[in-house]
């Protein structure tokens, strides 16, 4: 006990005088506007191709955190029982959310202001002015950015409408995937299916626009937004709703059977760690490919992204061995996911060195509220939705209106507290209010409806036998 707080002094002083140098050096550096490729000049930079392949790469990284990342990574964590459940969970989501997309789910996040800028409007229905149009005899690149299929990515150049659509398509898929850990184990698969797809439409959709829109309330990319948010790669629209929702769902479904009586112990911790390393590997996808491009705010997302990741497992693990008297593999997981979350909404606006105390702090804090403060109130988020992804999405939200550096953003008006300014700070408070609002009301209207329509637990026979015989009629495990 007494190496292992010698350790974590000698950590602590480690991250204070890095933070404190990363400080100082932030306020030195100048930053130098990028060049911006000429329009005419598309076809043949380098730069911009580079971008549309980085983007399509990332594409892919974040949708192999669905399946197979989140996939094992939630599938250890359940009983044997209903392991089939959550990957069917999973896959079922990769289909019905990307065709929920491209029918409405991509106009109503990016489309014009409707209904007085709550939502998206109709311009991209059916994927209007989002893919080429394929006129015989003509390269499907062909085309500026004033016509429609191409977006303009600020600091770099024209991007393909259908890119940026594709890689938003797969937040949107993960998103309500990162809900069914609240209530794995009973929740109808029929049921579940229509949740999400409502949920991703009448919640996700709407936080998408007002903070990732060009014309959005509080999007960071609209000049005329009162509270621009600092929300690089999803804190309030993927994490902080999610996992909102996510406690939302469990109190209404009320516990497992047993819950607080059996031992529900994980029945894989080999998938878990596994899922855990594809989830990492694919973050880097989720924030630097938020970037749109190949450029130095894509960098530092990319390092401060893995750094915080890093020393949210070791947060996680020293206050864990600290108090149990062991570090485990679930908590050595659990921490890196809580640390790679809390990054997320900050990774393009703080430095790396910032982004070591996040992560940091995110394990500490996440690791209390999946044990201590869950144990205390006795709520049955099967899979801590909250305890990680809700806590994290709050923290990094904060901890970008608190540490913000001019020597990232460049924009003086989007300094955190620690640089001078609380301007930033009121807004982050705002768009975490607000993301809170919706997701509770949205979640609770839509919980009523499916209810009332078709019913969202299973019977308490069909949970005994297990999700997988039940919904699905197979089995996980078969020893012959």
């Amino acid at each position: 006990m007494k190496k292992l707080r010698q350790v974590s002094g000698i950590l602590v002083l480690l991250v204070a005088g890095t933070f404190s140098s990363g400080t100082a050096l932030a306020a030195e550096q100048t930053v130098t506007p990028p060049v911006v490729p000429s329009v005419e000049s598309w076809e043949d930079t380098a730069a911009n191709k580079a971008d549309t392949a980085w983007v399509l790469v990332c594409s892919a990284l974040v949708l192999m955190m669905t399946a197979p990342g989140l996939a094992l990574f939630y599938g250890g964590l359940v009983r044997k029982k209903n392991i089939l459940s959550v990957l069917m969970q999973c896959a079922a989501l990769i289909g019905l959310m990307s065709v929920v997309w491209i029918v409405c789910g991509y106009s109503l996040a990016f489309g014009g202001n409707a209904l007085g800028g709550v939502i998206g409007g109709g311009d991209h229905l059916f994927l209007k002015g989002v893919l080429p149009e394929w006129v015989p005899g003509t390269p499907a690149s062909e085309g500026v950015p004033e016509v429609e299929g191409h977006v303009e990515v600020p600091n770099s150049g024209p991007l393909p409408t259908s890119v940026h659509m594709v890689f938003q398509m797969m937040f949107f898929i993960i998103t309500p995937a990162l809900i069914c850990g609240a209530f794995a184990e009973r929740m109808k698969f029929s049921s579940m299916c229509v949740f999400s797809a409502l949920w991703g439409l009448l919640v996700y959709c709407p936080l998408a626009h007002w903070i990732w829109s060009d014309d959005g309330w509080l999007s960071a990319f609209n000049d005329e937004a009162q509270f621009p948010l600092l929300d690089y790669a999803g804190g309030a629209v993927v994490h902080l709703s999610s996992g909102v929702s996510a406690l939302v769902c469990c109190l209404w479904l009320g516990p497992r059977l047993g819950h607080g009586r059996e031992a529900m112990p994980p029945h894989n911790l080999t998938y878990t760690a596994i899922g855990a390393a594809l989830l990492w590997v694919g973050w880097f996808g989720f924030n630097a490919g938020s970037a749109l491009a190949v450029d130095a705010t894509c960098v530092n997302a990319f390092v401060t992204t893995h750094l915080a990741g890093a020393t949210g497992l070791l947060g996680w693990l020293i206050i864990e061995w600290i108090t149990g008297g062991r570090p485990t593999v679930l908590g050595a997981c659990t921490g890196g996911v809580a640390g790679l979350a809390c990054i997320t909404p900050a990774c393009g606006s703080v430095t790396p060195l910032s982004g070591v105390l996040i992560g940091a702090v995110a394990g500490v804090v996440c690791f209390y509220m999946c044990t201590h403060v869950k144990n205390r109130f006795r709520f049955d988020d099967s899979l801590d939705v909250f305890g990680v992804h809700g806590t994290s999405g709050i923290l990094g939200l904060l901890a970008a209106g608190l540490l913000s550096s001019p020597a990232v953003t460049g924009n003086p008006a989007q300094n955190g507290l620690v640089f001078g300014s609380s301007g930033q700070l009121v807004n982050q408070l705002v768009g975490l209010l607000s993301t809170l609002a919706l997701s509770v009301v949205g979640t609770i209207v839509i919980l009523c409806v499916v209810r009332a329509v078709m019913g969202l637990r299973i019977d308490p026979d069909g949970e005994r036998e297990g999700l997988d015989l039940n919904q699905h009629g197979e089995e996980g495990y078969i020893f012959l």
